[in-house]
């Protein structure tokens, strides 16, 4: 099932690309594309032949996008309110302190003295308990009743935008970067055509994107927490595996067969990118009901596959947080809080 499965609202007026003209945009995805394999230059008409194909996936991005719902209001008084916002943070209080130790956010804050608010992805393990609980049948109560109760762990807040528009042609950006991390991982599954060489820094390549968050991992906050020290060391790797791959003397037909699994990627988008909704009723408890009760709700939230072996699956969903919610720093947030 793909993205478009969970998207029942809509968003009128809104467009993920903006006021921008489609060639420029079209030129910079292109340029995204070529950042993460530079090899890709050497291929006849890579331009022309790479544009192609990632015109498709815009088109195919974009309409996802931008019928992505509107971000919910993700602030201590949207607790009593939203339904959604109650099912993912266990208290009000919860809230704050979750946003407040998403270094992106802060930066993001930081870049934007004049933003009062942030639009942002928000990106959640999700699982399932099976327990014995209390039920109501009528006037009659019941005990040792089996239920399924839903619990949200590990927030993560990784892209963040100054509009909803904003947001959403960042995740478009994030998007055209995880169809080339695929790419990129299906011409180094290649064994049969590649070098040898070529595949095990190609091999090196992805691993090292993956581990900086690119794509999805981005999107849903799948990658851990990496202090300064070690995102400086994370991009030399980067950089020196970008340059053993220009320096890597290959055939042309190596490289044409490269940028032929890049485009075969990005004509197809739908097989790459999957998020499906999940639509419950739960009580206030996170208990999963069958019946329409006074206490029970209906939420819908998406949930995103992050590639890998095994793939996962994560909790996402687009939010506005305020800036003066925003805790300071420091010790204001303890070891505990960073634990949540």
């Amino acid at each position: 099932m793909g993205l478009l499965a969970w998207l029942f609202g809509s968003n009128e007026g809104s467009t993920s690309s903006g006021t921008r003209g489609a060639t420029e945009r079209l030129d910079e995805m292109i340029a995204r594309a070529v950042a993460m394999n530079p090899r890709l230059q050497l291929a006849r008409n890579y331009r022309e032949r790479l544009g192609k194909a990632v015109s498709l996936s815009l088109i195919h991005i974009d309409d996802l996008i931008d019928h992505l719902p509107a971000p919910h209001e993700s602030n201590m008084a949207a607790w009593a309110k939203d339904p959604l916002i109650r099912t993912f943070f266990a208290t009000a209080d919860d809230i704050p302190k979750v946003f407040s130790r998403s270094e992106e956010l802060r930066a993001f804050f930081a870049q934007h003295s004049e933003a009062a608010q942030a639009c942002a992805t928000l990106g959640m393990t999700m699982f399932e308990r099976h327990v014995l609980g209390v039920a109501l049948e009528g006037d009659a109560v019941r005990r040792d009743v089996a239920q399924t109760t839903l619990c949200f762990t590990d927030h993560r807040i990784r892209v963040c935008g100054n509009s909803d528009a904003g947001l959403r042609e960042e995740i478009a950006r994030r998007l055209i970067d995880q169809l080339t991390l695929e790419g990129l991982a299906r011409m180094a599954a290649d064994r049969r055509e590649l070098l040898e060489k070529g595949r095990e820094l190609l091999e090196a390549r992805v691993t090292l994107l993956e581990r900086g968050g690119v794509g999805m991992r981005s999107v849903v906050g799948d990658n851990h927490d990496a202090d300064a020290g070690e995102l400086t060391q994370l991009e030399s790797q980067i950089e020196e595996n970008a340059r053993n791959l220009a320096a890597l003397r290959v055939p042309t037909e190596v490289i044409e067969l490269q940028l032929d699994r890049v485009c075969d990627v990005f004509s197809n988008p739908a097989d790459h990118i999957y998020v499906e909704a999940r639509c419950l009723r739960l009580d206030l408890l996170n208990v999963v009901r069958g019946d329409e009760t006074e206490a029970s709700r209906e939420i819908e939230f998406g949930v995103a596959r992050i590639p890998g072996d095994p793939p996962r699956m994560r909790a996402f969903a687009l939010v506005r947080f305020p800036r003066a919610e925003l805790l300071p720093g420091g010790l204001h947030i303890d070891a505990a809080t960073r634990a949540i």
